[in-house]
């Protein structure tokens, strides 16, 4: 492989706690020592984008069998727009099965210890976020279509 390119893709429909420039951020950060990872935020279709920057392999993670039905209908609809983009799905280790960011969300949120779930960079903008939320917000944005 010669470069991996981790997509962080700008949703406008799913509300989020973090702008798409902070998520760029974190993930660059969470990435860096890693020459061969490239972050680039987009929007829009992904077959579009990985035809802007010549992808040739997508790579989709399955934490459970729901996620399975719904990558296999993306990878058809995306296959009918994009036959030369493929897509691979890897399932997760056990462990990692139930994680979500709303689950990581909604623990951080309640206080709860979320080190083993995210990097130490993530963590941290967790626990600033939800106490500039708790000093003048008391509703945290919780919406997810498959995260």
């Amino acid at each position: 492989m010669d470069k991996l390119i981790v997509a962080v893709y700008d949703r406008p429909l799913k509300s989020l706690l973090f702008s798409p420039e902070e998520r760029l951020a974190l993930t660059r950060n969470a990435l860096n020592g890693h020459s061969n990872i490239e972050v680039v935020g987009y929007s829009g279709l992904t077959v579009d984008f990985c035809r802007k920057v010549n992808v040739k392999v997508v790579l989709r993670g399955l934490r459970v069998f729901s996620d399975f039905e719904h990558e296999f209908r993306m990878a058809l609809a995306n296959n009918r727009l994009a036959p030369e983009v493929d897509v691979v799905a890897l399932v997760t280790r056990e462990q990692h099965t139930f994680l979500s960011s709303t689950t990581v969300r909604e623990i951080a949120a309640l206080g709860g210890d979320v080190s083993s779930m995210v990097p130490p960079i993530v963590e941290a903008a967790l626990q600033r976020r939800f106490k500039e939320l708790g000093e003048g917000q008391t509703v945290v944005p919780m919406t997810a279509l498959r995260d």
